[in-house]
């Protein structure tokens, strides 16, 4: 077998590694933390069958068609000179777009658009992901519920102070971590659905 193949798949390894610690490390926690949020609260729903397979159903899609269809197929073919996220690709698109024109004002609109939900996404999210994380020590362990604020806010500190490192440490320190994270919950989620089979009906567009 040729080396230098062997190379080149050992580094795509490494970064598809880090790229799950850093870039899909989210996803394993947010879709719990908004599915607990969807019956909590005064205008929670209420948690009957037909409203929880509808909400499973809703981020079940949701995820799809946003990560396995928008990113992993339409977003990850375009970058600008290897360089991605959406400063690099609204620079893209204006040079493309040629300069002083009226598309490329619009560009210009749509890219600061797009950089300040990304700003308002990157100050929420930690938070959120981290905090719907540890809430799941209360569900094991109820005695352990006043403790979430405290750990939530310290793992935050640490996540950036480790920061600091670049991503390339982060990725690799995460990777690891995310993977089992995942394996986890596919573990689990294929003994829960052989528990309860009726939750595939979930996958249907009204959760029927």
């Amino acid at each position: 077998m040729n080396p230098d193949s062997n190379n080149r798949h050992g580094r795509l390894g490494v970064l598809v590694l880090a790229a799950l610690g850093v870039v899909y490390g989210d996803i394993g926690t947010s879709p719990l933390y908004a599915f607990k949020e969807a019956f909590a609260g005064a205008h929670g729903l209420v948690a009957t069958e037909a409203n929880v397979l509808a909400t499973l159903s809703m981020l079940f899609w949701a995820l799809t068609l946003i990560i396995s269809i928008k990113y992993v197929w339409f977003v990850l073919k375009y970058d600008n000179e290897g360089e991605g996220g959406v400063l690099a690709l609204t620079a893209l698109a204006h040079r493309l777009a040629g300069k002083a024109t009226p598309w490329s004002r619009a560009v210009i609109a749509t890219g600061v658009f797009a950089a300040a939900l990304f700003y308002g996404d990157a100050v929420i999210t930690p938070a959120i992901s981290v905090l719907s994380a540890i809430e799941g020590l209360s569900v094991a362990a109820p005695r352990l519920e006043p403790m979430v604020l405290p750990m939530t806010a310290g793992i935050l500190v640490a996540l950036f102070v480790i920061q600091k490192r670049g991503t390339g440490f982060v990725g690799r320190f995460f990777g690891p971590i995310t993977c089992v994270w995942f394996l986890t919950l596919a573990v689990l989620g294929a003994i829960s659905i052989a528990e309860t089979p009726a939750v595939l009906r979930a996958l249907s567009r009204c959760g029927r």
